[in-house]
């Protein structure tokens, strides 16, 4: 029997603040599952129509499916937010993607009718669980030539990016730092943040602390300062630290419903999920998979790069944003591009990240109101891309 898919709709996004991974960070004493909780209560806090009871799944992400992060983690969180024992759990995790891969999941139960409002979002302590650290990669990857050494080592997949294309420098590179850097500040200074990040009261080496804004924000650097770095994954590299994302610990949380759930429990979707894709690509340039990602997602959409009011890419690395707007035809500077900064300033993590970017373009969206369509995109570990086209359904979309 043919069936037919339901409208997917995205209502609110909240983050944590994103903090410094390692035991100086904001969040070193805080257990990540502690940090989801925190979103899901604020979530249900500022939707008050909607009957917890109503959540018929929570799906949530983490990279290091280990010790505070593990655990079924949709399931561990959704019992400690204190959510009925009715409401079932579950995580995934596509590395980078987490987030995103949570939200196309909670999607896809929605439009095949499985479920009217899930709960998404993705988590990443990258303080109590370092990259890789707790994963054994099987020697035949290497031996075997299946993918090059370098793959596993992000700083060299984007050392491999500045080879691939010569001609994005790292003069290119530190200017677009600069640029995320100052954006974000100002997004700080104008409210937008308050709106998205959480306040959170940590316990730190000095007491309790209220961690309420992200530790790698330096909207005073100078292109200068920025030239001075050292480059630590290549001698006489490109990447530095100041053009890449630090090691981050934040979490996120979103709430989606399908038009049923809008009109039953008095709920204001801000936009329209149209269409997703997810790319893969050689490993050892994993940069390069949201242009792949991006292409298809905007052919499944019906329009072109043309018809995008708003992106939100992330930025684990300046190059990585670069190979992105050569390949899609976006000018690194185009004022569509990431309005609030990016993960340069804010921080990157890992299976958190995409709520955030959805977040942000909500946000954007709002701020625009002339804008109709959006995109949320950013590259995976091993070679993949992933990218969501969305629409605008916030007062004055169209016009």
């Amino acid at each position: 029997m043919a069936r037919e898919l339901r409208e997917v709709f995205y209502v609110d996004g909240v983050r944590t603040a994103f903090g410094r991974a390692g035991e100086k960070g904001l969040f070193w004493k805080t257990r990540a599952d502690d940090m989801v909780v925190k979103l899901v209560r604020e979530l249900l806090r500022r939707n008050p129509t909607l009957p917890p009871e109503r959540i018929d799944d929570v799906v949530l992400a983490a990279t290091a499916q280990a010790g505070d992060q593990g655990l079924t983690l949709g399931r561990s969180v959704a019992l400690l937010a204190g959510l009925p024992t009715s409401v079932p759990g579950l995580a995934v995790d596509r590395m980078c993607a987490g987030a995103l891969t949570a939200t196309t999941v909670g999607a896809g139960e929605i439009a095949m009718g499985a479920a009217d409002v899930v709960l998404v979002g993705g988590v990443e302590h990258m303080g109590h669980h370092p990259m890789g650290a707790e994963v054994d990669f099987n020697p035949r990857f290497v031996a075997e030539r299946i993918v090059d050494e370098s793959a596993a080592v992000m700083g060299q997949t984007a050392e491999n990016l500045h080879d691939a294309f010569p001609h994005l420098t790292r003069e290119d590179a530190d200017r677009y730092a600069l640029a995320s850097q100052q954006k974000a500040g100002r997004a700080w200074d104008e409210g937008v943040m308050d709106e998205l990040v959480v306040p959170m009261t940590v316990f730190t080496d000095e007491g309790w602390r209220l961690a309420a804004r992200d530790e790698f924000l330096r909207p005073e650097t100078t292109l200068e300062a920025l030239a001075g770095l050292r480059t630590p994954f290549r001698a006489g590299g490109r990447v530095t630290a100041g053009n890449s994302a630090g090691l981050t610990d934040g979490a996120t949380a979103a709430l989606l419903a399908s038009e049923d759930a809008l009109s039953e429990h008095g709920l204001e979707p801000k936009m329209r999920l149209v269409s997703y894709a997810y790319a893969g690509v050689q490993p050892e340039l994993m940069g390069l998979g949201p242009v792949p990602a991006t292409h298809t997602a905007l052919a499944r959409a019906g329009i072109g790069i043309d018809d995008i009011d708003l992106f939100e890419l992330n930025e684990p690395f300046a190059v990585q944003v670069l190979t992105w707007c050569d390949g899609v035809g976006v000018a690194p500077d185009d004022p569509r591009l990431n309005p609030y900064g990016g993960a340069i300033a804010c921080g990157h993590p890992l299976a958190a990240t995409g709520v955030r970017l959805m977040a942000q373009l909500a946000r954007g969206f709002r701020d625009r109101p002339g804008a109709r369509y959006g995109l949320t995109a950013l590259c995976i570990g091993l070679g993949m891309g992933a990218a969501i086209v969305w629409e605008n359904l916030q007062d004055g979309a169209r016009g």
